[in-house]
């Protein structure tokens, strides 16, 4: 079966070098992801998505977010470089990568939208990859609704990535977060916290039809559908500083209605249980193929092929797994079948 692996990551080699010149020596998570040589060598990559019958990539920039390490302009110039590399991807491997998903420069707001049309209009990038957070500024503030209000108007995805760093502490008497905390537990619980404001800032009221993709199947979201669902239901009962009551009438939908309209990957590091989880709630008509290569133990391969071994062993229909294979992300994406 045709597989369209939907979020998965690269360092192009022009990007590559811009990224070195802006940043100078890696470090910590960039350092990582430098390590790995699927990331920057083409032909790896190559040698690995042959091991897999019928599979593509849509690529996406790995972290950082541009915000994290550039400043503004040199956002915009990271950006450009990074959508013109995985565009010319796209279209000398177009068996291989069927699309690409643009990194933006949302710490720009003055030429956030205007590098975002030209991604799209130009470029033909099939999506845009935003960050949970904005070097700390939510993603429901005010600088960035001229991006989610273009993206709904055209139809096309916005993939949400999760972004923290060992800064943010676990506890007020740190400085630090121990054990990369940060990341094991800290990446789903951004995902949540973006998802939730997202849906109470009504953006679902606003763009009943827009697409938002969640990484790493949702993060919490699916797990906690009891707090999430009746828990929510009671927004404002256990506040005393704001009246929520009033928000949560104003809403058209129930708080757990709107978290069902987000989509969802797969990507959830070989997981059985967690995909499971994901896709009872989100359903199979919101839930996408993903594996997060190449970030895994074997620098490439593993999660991709345990990715697809987990697919082919849930108890679903030849339908369903097709449609999270491939057809969600053809009608997502615009996709020529």
């Amino acid at each position: 079966m045709k597989k369209i692996d939907i979020f998965n990551h690269i360092w192009p080699k022009r990007f590559y070098d811009k990224l070195r010149d802006v940043t100078g020596k890696m470090t910590d998570i960039t350092r990582r992801s430098e390590a790995v040589p699927m990331m920057t060598e083409l032909d790896e990559r190559f040698r690995i998505m042959d091991r897999f019958d019928e599979y593509s990539q849509v690529l996406s920039l790995a972290s950082p977010p541009l915000e994290i390490v550039a400043e503004p302009e040199q956002q915009v110039t990271l950006s450009r470089v990074g959508s013109e590399d995985m565009a010319e991807l796209c279209q000398k491997y177009p068996d291989r990568f069927p699309g690409y998903i643009a990194s933006i420069p949302m710490g720009n707001p003055e030429e956030v939208l205007a590098e975002t049309k030209y991604a799209i209009e130009q470029l033909n990038a099939s999506g845009v990859q935003v960050f949970t957070n904005i070097k700390g500024k939510p993603l429901d503030h005010p600088d960035f609704v001229p991006v989610f209000d273009y993206m709904a108007s055209i139809d096309r995805p916005i993939w949400i990535h999760p972004a923290r760093g060992a800064l943010f502490a676990d506890y007020k008497t740190e400085e630090r977060s121990l054990y990369e905390i940060w990341w094991t537990l800290g990446w789903p619980y951004e995902t949540s916290v973006a998802m939730a404001r997202l849906v109470f800032s009504k953006l679902f009221d606003k763009h009943p039809n827009i697409k938002i993709i969640t990484h790493h199947g949702g993060g919490m979201i699916p797990f906690f559908e009891g707090r999430v669902g009746p828990g929510w239901d009671q927004l404002g009962a256990r506040t005393s500083h704001t009246d929520y009551s009033i928000l949560l009438k104003e809403l058209k939908k129930r708080p757990f209605d709107y978290f069902k309209m987000f989509y969802a990957d797969t990507a959830t590091f070989g997981s059985v249980a967690a995909t499971e989880c994901s896709l009872a709630f989100f359903g199979a008509d919101n839930v996408v193929f993903a594996s997060d290569a190449p970030f895994d133990p074997e620098k490439g391969p593993m999660y991709i092929r345990e990715t697809i071994k987990i697919i082919d062993n849930l108890n679903i229909s030849e339908a369903d797994r097709a449609k999270i294979y491939y057809q969600n992300a053809q009608r997502l994406l615009k996709l020529k079948a």
